[in-house]
């Protein structure tokens, strides 16, 4: 649903209130997969045609592990206008048993500008984040029967979850990360809930070579860590990194036969910032080009193709105007005056 200004007139004196919703007011507007992947679907599709304005994401760094980024976006066909200001801190779980990812998205009114609601972001973030692997992943390699994940925090949990709806003909997914707590925490949660066998990898390399399409959702550093080794990676793969350059080997990306991004001005800014010290690979497409038939996907079996998507606020401001607009037609949240 799209709610226009008269129909959220009638529940919000717009420019005198927003509304407020917590993470779990979020949650319990009750957003679906299927919801969350229609809507991200449309987000990308959007974005593909150039129906959207959205600058790259900008940002502090107050530690070097450490980012704010500041994410706005209009996306005229949805009448969703706003922000989502999102700040990552990995040390946060262990050091203060706080989620390693938080943050806030405001929606606003696009005739007045009025901000209308302020959302917990961390749900939003955490479900759009996989529901692009997931559609990438059945667009660059629908026939795939094994699936790989790295890292296994909330990310690599929902990527477990939703890899499912869009590869129909899995048959295995591999796990792997360096806290094998994590690994069992992920196998505990999920694997009662889909049918395809989860099996806990051994190495970063045993996973690699055991799949077809692979992702990771890891941490996003200047210093690569390079777990996976360009060695290990074969032609006829499909590579979906969330974490931009930091955990696969620069030279895969390179000899890619494909290397397609979510946002080319978001790479070029991350690649100014010195996260592509050699410079970004030569750039196929973006992933929205993809999914609204604009370029080709894979064009033959044993091409390699790597998808890079690092999150776009397209996706978040589209998945939070859907809430809103709920929200709004449920009297869910807290009005508070303006």
């Amino acid at each position: 649903m799209t709610l226009d200004r008269i129909q959220i007139q009638n529940h919000l004196d717009i420019g005198r209130q927003m509304l407020y919703l917590t993470k779990q007011e979020v949650i319990n507007i009750g957003l679906t997969p299927e919801d969350i992947l229609g809507l991200t679907r449309e987000a990308l599709i959007e974005h593909g045609h150039k129906r959207f304005e959205m600058p790259a994401k900008i940002g502090v760094h107050p530690y070097d592990d450490v980012f704010y980024h500041a994410m706005p976006a209009y996306v005229p066909s949805k009448k969703a206008v706003g922000m989502k200001w999102i700040e990552c801190y990995p040390r946060n779980p262990k050091e203060h048993d706080l989620p390693q990812t938080t943050g806030l998205l405001v929606v606003n009114d696009v005739d007045t500008g009025a901000p209308v609601a302020l959302m917990d972001s961390t749900w939003i973030t955490a479900v759009r984040t996989p529901a692009v692997t997931v559609l990438a992943a059945a667009a660059l390699h629908p026939d795939a029967e094994t699936f790989g994940m790295f890292g296994c925090g909330v990310q690599g949990i929902e990527h477990v979850k939703y890899i499912v709806h869009t590869l129909k003909k899995l048959k295995k997914i591999y796990i792997y990360d360096i806290n094998e707590a994590s690994m069992d925490n992920l196998i505990r949660e999920v694997q009662p809930l889909i049918d395809v066998e989860i099996v806990k990898g051994r190495s970063a390399e045993e996973v690699t070579k055991s799949c077809e399409v692979l992702c990771s959702a890891t941490i996003i550093l200047k210093d690569r860590l390079s777990v996976v080794k360009d060695e290990w990676v074969s032609r006829g793969q499909t590579i979906l990194p969330c974490d931009l350059n930091t955990f696969w080997a620069p030279e895969t990306s390179r000899r890619a036969d494909k290397y397609i991004v979510d946002s080319i001005e978001e790479h070029e800014l991350f690649a100014g910032m010195g996260y592509f010290p050699e410079g970004l690979p030569s750039i196929y497409a973006e992933t929205g080009e993809i999914l609204a038939g604009i370029k080709p996907g894979r064009s033959h079996s044993d091409e390699l193709i790597v998808n890079s998507n690092i999150g776009m606020a397209v996706c978040d401001i589209v998945v939070g105007k859907e809430i809103f607009d709920r929200a709004i037609l449920a009297n869910a949240g807290t009005r508070l005056g303006l």
